[in-house]
C-alpha cells in the first residue's frame, strides 16, 4: 500500500532546510524500495518544529520535527512510514497543543493540502463559496460580507462590506479588485503562508469580490522579497484560469473575472493603498491625498476595492457557511478569527489563528511559551514596526481593535514581536524614527522632516543632552506627525516612540544616572 509523506515547501520551512530533508527522504525511499509519494504542503505554522515531516496513517497524520537530513535514515529505521516512535516524534499532528488550541477558518487547509492541486482544494471545501456567489445577486453577497462583521485584516480594521458596497454602487465602465500582499511589517508572515500554502482561497475570495462589485479584473501586488509566493500565486492563477475558475465565464456563469500577479520593488510605503496604486500604474510609490477615495476613483482612475490577503481569503468561508457562522466568533466589533503571528525572542514562534478576544498575556506566555532566552519578557510590539510597545502591565489587554486603541496601541496585521529584559527601549524608539525616515515617500513634511528630527533628538537624549527638554521635543514631534502626516507611515510612527517613553521611562534617563541607580 502506498504511503503519503508531507514535507513543507513554504519559505519558512525551506529557510530551515526542508529541501535537503525532502531530497534525503526521496533518496531513502528509492534505496529501500518503498512505495511512497511525497506531497510538498504549506507549513502548519509551527516554525520551531520546522522542517516538520508528516506521514498519513490509518489513525491520521503523525508528525516528526524538527527534522534534519541526517535524521532521515534513523527515522526510516524507526518505522517512519507507519508512524513509528522516534526521538523526533510529535504524535498526531492535530493533537500538538499549539495546533489543537486554534480555531482555523481562514487557514483551515494550510499545511493539509497540496497548495497547487485544485482537486485537493475542492475536496477540502474549496470553491463552495464561489459556487454560491455565482448564483447570488451582487447586493446579497455584499450584505453577507457586511453582516459577517469582517474588517480589514491589513491593519486599518475598516469594515470590508462598506468598501465593497461603495464600489458596487459606483458607475463605471471598469472596476478593479486589488489585493495588497505587500506584507512589509516586521514579524508578519500570514499573507505569505496563505499564498504559498493555499493560494486558491485567495483567488476564490478575489473572484467573489469581483462578482459582488462588478469588477472584472484583479491584481495581486506582492512584495518582491517573496519570490516563492510570487511563483506559487502565478502558477495557481494559471491553473484556475485553465479550469474555468477564472476567465470570461467564472465556473460557467456569465460573470467574467481574471487576475494578474504584480511584484513591488520593496518600498514599505507601498503597503499604503494609494502608494500601492501609484506603483501598479508605473509611477513613483508616493501617497495620494484623499479624497477621492479609491472606492470611487482608484486604480487607473476607476472604482477599486483594495483589501489585504487575509481579508479576501476570509470571504470564501463567509459565503460558504454564512454571515452568522463567522460573526459568532470574536468580541465587540472585532468579529471572526485573526491569524496572530508570534515572532521575535519567543520560544514558540509561528502562526496561531483564533477568535478575537485572547489576552496579550495568553498569547505571549501560554501560546508563545515566553522568551526563547528564558529571560523575563520586557516588551511586546504589536502591529509591525509602527505598532506600540506594550509592557507586562498591559498584558490583560484583549486582542481586539477597540481594546488596543484604548491603550494607544494597534492590532495592525496582528504581528507580535517579543523582547526580553535586555532590550533597550530608547534604541527601539530611535529605530522607529529611523525606519520612518528611510521609508518615507517624502510627500508630506511631518513624516519626511519629523522622523529625521526625531532621530537627532533621541540621539541627544541618549547622549544626556538636555534630556527633559528633548523628551518634550520628541513628544511634540510625535504629536505633529500623528495628526499632520498624509498616511499611516508618519501617522503611526509615534505609537512605538511614545509607548517606549511612557511604558519604559527608565530607558530614557541619562545613561550615567541610570547606571548609577542600578
Amino acid at each position: 500500500m502506498s504511503v503519503t509523506l508531507y514535507i513543507p515547501d513554504d519559505s519558512g520551512a525551506l529557510a530551515l532546510g526542508a529541501e535537503k530533508v525532502a531530497k534525503a527522504i526521496e533518496n531513502e525511499i528509492a534505496a529501500r524500495g518503498i512505495d511512497a509519494k511525497i506531497v510538498r504542503n504549506g507549513s502548519r505554522g509551527m516554525y520551531w518544529l520546522e522542517p516538520m515531516v508528516e506521514v498519513e496513517t490509518p489513525q491520521g497524520r503523525v508528525a516528526y520535527g524538527p527534522v534534519t537530513a541526517n535524521d532521515v535514515p534513523s527515522l526510516f529505521d524507526a518505522g517512519l512510514v507507519s508512524g513509528g516512535s522516534h526521538k523526533l516524534s510529535l504524535g498526531k499532528t492535530d493533537d500538538i497543543p499549539f495546533l489543537a488550541k486554534q480555531t482555523r477558518l481562514t487557514f483551515a487547509r494550510v499545511g493539509i493540502i497540496d497548495p497547487l492541486s485544485l482537486d485537493d482544494y475542492k475536496a477540502h471545501g474549496g470553491l463552495r463559496g464561489l459556487e454560491k456567489a455565482v448564483a447570488t445577486v451582487p447586493a446579497e453577497i455584499v450584505k453577507t460580507v457586511t453582516d459577517s462583521g469582517l474588517r480589514g485584516r491589513g491593519g486599518a480594521g475598516f469594515p470590508t462590506g462598506i468598501k465593497w458596497n461603495t464600489v458596487m454602487l459606483a458607475v463605471a465602465d471598469r472596476k478593479y479588485i486589488l489585493c495588497n500582499a505587500d506584507e512589509g511589517d516586521s514579524g508578519t508572515f500570514a499573507d505569505r503562508m496563505i499564498m504559498e500554502g493555499d493560494p486558491f482561497v485567495l483567488i476564490e475570495g478575489m473572484a467573489i469580490a469581483g462578482i459582488a462589485t462588478g469588477a472584472t479584473k484583479g491584481f495581486v501586488y506582492i512584495r518582491s522579497e517573496y519570490p516563492h509566493a510570487i511563483a506559487t500565486m502565478t502558477r495557481a492563477v494559471e491553473i484556475a484560469r485553465k479550469r474555468g475558475v477564472l476567465g470570461v465565464n467564472v465556473l460557467g456563469s456569465p460573470n467574467a473575472f481574471d487576475i494578474e500577479i504584480r511584484s513591488g520593488a520593496g518600498a514599505y510605503v507601498c503597503g499604503e493603498e494609494t502608494s500601492l496604486m501609484n506603483s501598479l500604474e508605473g509611477k513613483r510609490g508616493i501617497v495620494r491625498a484623499k479624497p477621492p477615495l479609491p472606492a470611487i476613483q482608484g486604480l487607473f482612475g476607476k472604482p477599486t476595492v483594495i483589501n489585504n490577503v487575509i481579508s479576501l481569503a476570509s470571504v470564501p468561508i463567509i459565503m460558504d457557511r454564512g454571515a452568522a457562522f463567522y460573526k459568532d466568533f470574536g468580541m465587540g466589533r472585532s468579529r471572526g478569527t485573526i491569524p496572530i503571528q508570534i515572532a521575535g525572542n519567543v520560544k514558540h514562534g509561528g502562526l496561531f489563528e483564533a477568535a478575537f478576544g485572547l489576552t496579550l498575556g495568553e498569547i505571549v506566555d501560554d501560546i508563545g511559551g515566553g522568551t526563547a532566552t528564558g529571560r523575563p519578557v520586557k516588551a511586546v510590539q504589536v502591529g509591525g514596526p509602527l505598532g506600540a510597545y506594550f509592557s507586562r502591565a498591559l498584558f490583560d489587554t484583549p486582542f481586539d481593535y477597540e481594546a488596543f486603541a484604548a491603550k494607544d496601541g494597534l492590532v495592525g496585521h496582528a504581528g507580535i514581536v517579543v523582547f526580553d529584559d535586555t532590550a533597550d527601549m530608547l534604541k527601539q524608539a530611535r529605530f522607529a524614527m529611523e525606519f520612518c525616515a528611510i521609508e518615507s515617500c517624502g510627500k508630506c513634511t511631518p513624516c519626511r522632516i519629523g522622523s529625521t528630527r526625531g532621530v537627532e533628538t533621541i540621539d541627544k537624549i541618549a547622549a544626556g543632552i538636555e534630556s527633559e527638554k528633548n523628551l518634550e521635543l520628541v513628544t511634540d514631534l510625535c504629536n505633529t506627525m500623528k495628526f499632520g502626516s498624509l498616511c499611516a507611515l508618519g501617522g503611526f510612527t509615534p505609537y512605538p516612540v511614545m509607548s517606549s517613553i511612557n511604558h519604559f521611562p527608565d530607558d530614557f534617563k541619562p545613561r550615567a544616572l541610570a547606571e548609577a541607580a542600578e
